[in-house]
C-alpha cells in the first residue's frame, strides 16, 4: 500500500472513529435519560409499579445502550488504523484494552435486564416476600456497577494510549490530545474510587465530565476535519 493510500485510509477511519464517538454518548445518554425517567424516586414498590407501567420503553433504553458495547469494537478497530502508523505495537495494545471494555461491558448490560426481570416479577410472582426481592435487586445493582467500573479501567487505559498516540503524532489539535490524556487518567482514578467508596457514587460521577467533553470535542474534530496526517 502506497503512501498516498495509507493517508486516505487513516483520514477514512478517523472519521469513523468521530462518528462514533458521537454516537456512543448519544445512547449511553439516552438510555440513562430514559431508565431515570422511567424509574423515578420512592421505594421498591413505586419503582416497580413505574417500570411495569412502561416495562416496553425501559426495555428500549436497555437496547440502546446495549448497542454501546457493539460500536465500541467499531471505534477500538476505527481509532487502530487511524494511529497505527505511528506505533502499531502500541496501537493494537490500545484497541485490545478497548475491546475487553467492549466485552465487559456487554457481560454487565445482562444485569440491566436482571434487574428488569426482578421489577416486573415482584409485582407478578408468588412466594417472595417484598424484602427478599429488595436483596435481590441490591445484588443485581451491585454486580451492575462493579461491571461498569471494570469496563471503565479497560477504556481508560486504551484512552491513554489512543490519546498518547494522538499527541505523539500531532494528527490532532495538541490541546485535544491533552485534554483527552488527562480525562482518560481522571477516569481510571473514578472508576477505582467508586470501587472503594460506592457510598460517594453521586459526588465521583462529576469525574467523567472531562470526559464526556474530550469525547464530544474529539469526535466533532475527527468527524469533520478527519487527522492532519503528513
Amino acid at each position: 500500500m502506497n503512501q498516498a493510500s495509507t493517508v486516505e485510509t487513516q483520514i477514512f477511519y478517523a472519521r469513523i472513529a468521530g462518528l462514533v464517538y458521537l454516537l456512543l454518548i448519544v445512547l449511553f445518554m439516552s438510555g440513562e435519560f430514559l431508565i431515570s425517567g422511567i424509574v423515578g424516586d420512592g421505594d421498591f414498590a413505586a419503582k416497580a409499579q413505574n417500570i411495569a407501567s412502561s416495562e416496553r420503553l425501559y426495555r428500549t433504553a436497555l437496547a440502546l445502550q446495549i448497542l454501546v458495547p457493539v460500536l465500541t469494537v467499531i471505534l477500538a478497530y476505527a481509532l487502530y488504523i487511524t494511529v497505527r502508523p505511528v506505533n502499531e505495537r502500541l496501537a493494537q495494545m490500545a484497541m485490545f484494552w478497548r475491546l475487553g471494555e467492549s466485552f465487559i461491558g456487554a457481560t454487565a448490560m445482562i444485569f440491566g435486564f436482571v434487574k428488569l426481570h426482578i421489577y416486573t416479577g415482584a409485582g407478578s410472582a408468588a412466594g417472595f416476600e417484598p424484602a427478599q426481592w429488595e436483596a435481590l435487586m441490591t445484588l443485581a445493582r451491585g454486580a451492575h456497577t462493579a461491571g461498569f467500573n471494570f469496563s471503565t479501567l479497560f477504556f481508560s487505559v486504551g484512552s491513554i494510549a489512543f490519546f498518547y498516540l494522538f499527541l505523539k503524532s500531532n494528527y490532532l489539535p495538541k490541546i485535544l490530545s491533552v485534554l483527552g490524556l488527562v480525562a482518560s487518567v481522571l477516569v481510571v482514578l473514578t472508576s477505582l474510587a467508586n470501587l472503594v467508596f460506592p457510598e460517594h457514587n453521586d459526588v465521583l460521577e462529576f469525574g467523567w465530565a472531562p470526559m464526556f467533553l474530550s469525547e464530544i470535542a474529539t469526535g466533532l474534530w475527527l468527524l469533520f476535519r478527519g487527522v492532519k496526517v503528513r
